[in-house]
């Protein structure tokens, strides 16, 4: 058998540094029910999957020290030598579907043969239970892949308690910018064990079981904007509506309860639409009318929340960014080449045009550039303005941490201008703000 399942010291250098700047990509990285991660048995991690390479690094970082995750991955990927290479030792396997040709369904076997091998020896498998990744919020129906090697490892052990599935939901800020959140959701893991008896009688109705559990609990861990329909609606509402809601639901103004009430409300518009397709309808029509107005207004809703636009706030806030601008600056200076490297190879290079590959391009690309750009500029420090170690050392560490400040810098200087645009349209009374305002309140009345 393959030595897939070594953990060997390059491996864990590799996977820890790429851990390592994968928590410093997300402005937030957040780990929920860490608890519930079994160990000493056979794992299958089952996450949603809308972000490509990060989905799977986010489940390298929960991930027990030094149990590699064993991933399967589209079939299409091992496309040269090079990249075989490359995903074998990332512990990647191939999972072959229908389109990569009839005559390559038979390869499976001996794939899902070997994972179940890796299970046998109490190692840890990754499937994306969705089968392929999508970038709309939502979970798509789950393929039996997963299952089938789950019931064939749990079969050495009858009913005794032993292969897991761990349901993990992933919610990303954003899929393309740095600097978001990432909230990593680890739900209870499931006992194959519990179903094998039913397996055993009937296969069909066991794996449906089991697949309608595992599609339960990712629905209870991540974003799950189940439309077809109503897409922009729902993200839109969703975004409008995310404030009042964390205030109904009595909770604190962090990451995580804005995350809970978007599930809240994920939940109350799958529920109008169901019960009443007309008040959908005009919602879906009134968010796509306020849409169009924040967008001519060039503001996003979350200012029309804000009360801080007094002119003392204002003032204050703007010499705060204006004293802190020479530390935007240097870390713009010392972080444009290695942070635009990446995005440019992504657009005119590779030519990405799936925005779920996006930030994966970038995050790889960028766990190259960013030391090599840092070595290379304090070398250039050295020979240009100082040759005193201590001075080209703290030149080298400050890179980072004044390239991650310049970042924030911009964001905030960004809201700053846009709540002055805010104050401003409120004096004029701007008819189109008092449009988008009192929209704003009609969906939140309507969906409440």
């Amino acid at each position: 058998m393959s030595k897939i399942t070594d953990y060997t010291l390059s491996f864990s250098l590799v996977r820890n540094y790429i851990v390592y700047t994968f928590k410093r990509y997300y402005g937030e990285y957040i780990v929920l029910g860490r608890e519930n991660i079994p160990v000493d048995c056979p794992v299958i991690f089952a996450p949603n999957h809308i972000n490509a390479f990060m989905d799977a690094i986010a489940v390298h970082s929960i991930a027990p020290h030094k149990i590699p995750v064993i991933f399967l991955a589209r079939a299409d990927v091992f496309n040269n030598k090079t990249a075989v290479k490359v995903l074998k030792f990332a512990k990647i396997l191939p999972a072959f579907r229908m389109r990569d040709g009839m005559e390559n369904l038979g390869k499976n076997n001996e794939v899902f043969e070997q994972c179940v091998e890796i299970l046998h020896q109490n190692k840890a498998l990754g499937i994306m239970p969705e089968g392929n990744q999508g970038e709309q919020r939502k979970l798509r129906p789950l393929v039996k892949g997963i299952f089938r090697i789950a019931f064939a490892a749990q079969q050495k052990y009858n009913i005794q308690p032993k292969v897991k599935i761990v349901p993990v939901g992933i919610d990303y800020g954003d899929l393309t910018k740095y600097g978001k959140h990432i909230i990593i959701n680890i739900g209870k893991p499931i006992e194959v064990s519990e179903y094998m008896q039913k397996y055993a009688d009937n296969p069909v109705t066991a794996t449906n079981e089991i697949r309608e559990r595992l599609a339960t609990d990712l629905n209870k861990l991540s974003l799950n904007l189940a439309t077809e329909k109503h897409y922009e609606c729902f993200e839109t509402i969703t975004e409008i509506a995310n404030t009042t809601f964390v205030k109904n639901l009595h909770l604190p103004d962090t990451t995580i309860s804005r995350f809970a009430a978007r599930q809240v409300l994920a939940k109350r518009l799958i529920a109008i639409e169901k019960a009443d397709p007309d008040k959908m309808e005009n919602l879906d029509a009134l968010s796509k009318e306020y849409a169009g107005v924040i967008k001519m207004l060039n503001l996003r809703s979350s200012v029309l929340e804000q009360n801080n636009t007094k002119i003392p706030n204002l003032v204050i806030a703007g010499l705060i960014q204006l004293i802190t601008l020479p530390i935007f600056v240097y870390g713009l200076l010392c972080n444009f080449l290695p942070f635009f490297i990446p995005v440019c190879i992504r657009k005119y290079v590779l030519k990405a045009k799936y925005e779920g590959f996006y930030s994966s391009l970038q995050f790889v690309l960028g766990i190259i550039t960013f030391p090599l750009c840092y070595v290379l500029q304090s070398f250039l420090f050295c020979g240009l303005i100082s040759h005193s170690w201590w001075m080209i050392l703290l030149f080298f560490f400050l890179q980072y941490p004044s390239g991650k400040y310049a970042i924030k810098w911009n964001s905030r200087t960004k809201k700053f201008f846009a709540t002055i645009r805010f104050r401003k349209l409120t004096q004029k009374k701007s008819f189109e703000l008092l449009q988008a305002q009192r929209m704003r309140e009609q969906i939140i009345r309507m969906i409440s």
